[in-house]
């Protein structure tokens, strides 16, 4: 601080660290300590480092708009209101501005939700260069709630700490490096085991619950969900739905990705070029099944298949009458499909985030294998991509409502057709393939879609 302050009883302020910038802030000198009202206080992060997560209502009266904040945890004091009535406090530092002047201040968190004033200046945060006129108010220049129902708020907000979920069951490259990527950042990330959680399915509270506890509130979840778990898996994300949590990928998308039968249908729906496919149930129409792909050789797949098992090349009309008459016999669901041989055992396989394709990369099949997939001995390689092929890869994700999708490709002579969208797409391999962070570029996602939505003004009626 630099110019002198004259501070009335109540003034303006703003919070800049904590993404609050429009306060009113009652002034008394009579307390040693400040405090700002906060609500789902949390710590978490290393005990060497403690941080702590709150929630604030900035407007008196308007619990609708709330805004998500973190610090650094300073210290944990016992504080005596005017009352008399004695709490232990959690202790931020964050700096205050008003006027254009900003310095650091320690403040408490505790529930003001009968106060007036959603923050309290005592007398440890007003500097010596600040003198007090008890009798008046906003000395200095108004601030306005106004500020609230900006999209520039949620463009300006500080990156805050985040709690994430993984729901994974495996110990792998890409559950270690959402582990890793996101406490680099300074969020929390914990792994959950999808089928040890349960829940509690009513109108008023709905829970989700692991290992006898109720789970935390968490700003975002990430499904890493195996294909056979899928049932169990997407009821556990539609209950983080319901809370209001926002999940990477939707129950919906995950369940109709899953299905190889009804992905395709998906797709044909909007009009996405794909392989011919062809599907029945009776071993009377195997003929005429395999007429509807076009000539052999052709692709018959399970449609429970995952990282090239279960799918099966028939060169010939007759081998192809074989595959499917043994599928059948063990009452196995699957598909047949067109062979795209112009594709030579090559798919590409791009990974959309958001709106965007972040990187791609081109699989290439083991000698003698026409399937591209790497956990059936495939090499990946960085592949640059056509326009079509981006394009198409992004409808495809969006036909979906995936924000994140491997979507897979053949380049065929009529422009590019999509085998698969795959909702939990791995990393390691087009990470190694491609140089490029694709977590890194998660989290970017994660942090843009928490970040707090401006609020509407509410109509005065009368």
């Amino acid at each position: 601080m630099t110019e002198p302050l004259t501070f009335g009883w109540e003034e303006w302020v703003a919070l800049p660290d904590l993404g609050l910038p429009a306060l009113k802030a009652k002034v008394d000198t009579g307390a040693k300590t400040s405090a700002l009202h906060a609500s789902e206080i949390e710590t978490f992060g290393p005990a060497a480092r403690p941080r702590v997560r709150f929630s604030v209502h900035p407007i008196p009266g308007r619990t609708d708009l709330t805004i998500p904040c973190s610090a650094d945890l300073v210290d944990r004091r016992e504080v005596t209101s005017s009352n008399g009535e004695t709490e232990l406090r959690y202790v931020i530092g964050t700096r205050i501005q008003v006027a254009g002047q900003s310095w650091p201040i320690e403040v408490t968190l505790t529930n003001r939700g009968s106060m007036a004033s959603r923050m309290l200046l005592g007398r440890q945060a007003l500097s010596e260069h600040i003198s007090i006129s008890p009798t008046e108010r906003h000395l200095q220049p108004d601030l306005s709630f106004d500020v609230y129902h900006s999209s520039q708020v949620r463009k300006a907000a500080p990156k805050r700490a985040l709690r994430i979920a993984v729901l994974s069951r495996e110990n792998n490259y890409s559950t270690r490096r959402l582990v890793d990527i996101g406490e680099s950042r300074g969020h929390t990330v914990e792994v959950i085991d999808t089928t040890r959680c349960y829940m509690a399915i009513n109108a008023l509270a709905p829970e989700v619950h692991y290992d006898g506890k109720r789970l935390p509130r968490y700003d975002a979840v990430i499904p890493r969900i195996g294909a056979s778990i899928t049932p169990y898996g997407t009821a556990v994300i539609r209950q983080f739905e319901t809370i209001g949590t926002f999940c990477v990928n939707g129950s919906d998308g995950i369940t109709a990705s899953r299905d190889k039968l009804h992905a395709h249908q998906v797709l044909a729906s909007r009009q996405i070029g794909m392989p011919a496919t062809a599907f029945a149930a009776s071993p009377k129409d195997t003929t005429n099944l395999i007429g509807l792909v076009g000539q052999a050789p052709l692709i018959v797949k399970l449609l429970e298949s995952t990282q090239g098992k279960g799918v099966v090349l028939a060169e010939t009309k007759k081998a192809a009458e074989s595959v499917i008459s043994a599928f059948r016999g063990l009452r196995a669901n699957f598909l047949v499909q067109q062979f795209v041989k112009e594709a030579a055992g090559e798919d590409i396989r791009c990974l959309v985030i958001g709106s965007r394709v972040v990187a791609a990369m081109k699989r290439t099949g083991a000698e003698g294998d026409f399937r591209s997939n790497l956990h059936q001995g495939g090499s990946a390689s960085a592949v640059r991509i056509t326009k079509p092929e981006r394009d198409t890869a992004l409808k495809a994700a969006r036909a979906f409502g995936l924000n994140m999708a491997g979507v897979d490709l053949l380049r065929s002579e009529d422009g590019p057709k999509v085998l698969e969208v795959n909702s939990s797409p791995g990393f390691e391999g087009i990470e190694k393939a491609t140089g490029k962070d694709i977590v890194g570029k998660l989290y970017d996602e994660i942090e843009l879609r928490v970040r707090p939505q401006p609020v509407r003004r509410r109509k005065v009626v009368g």
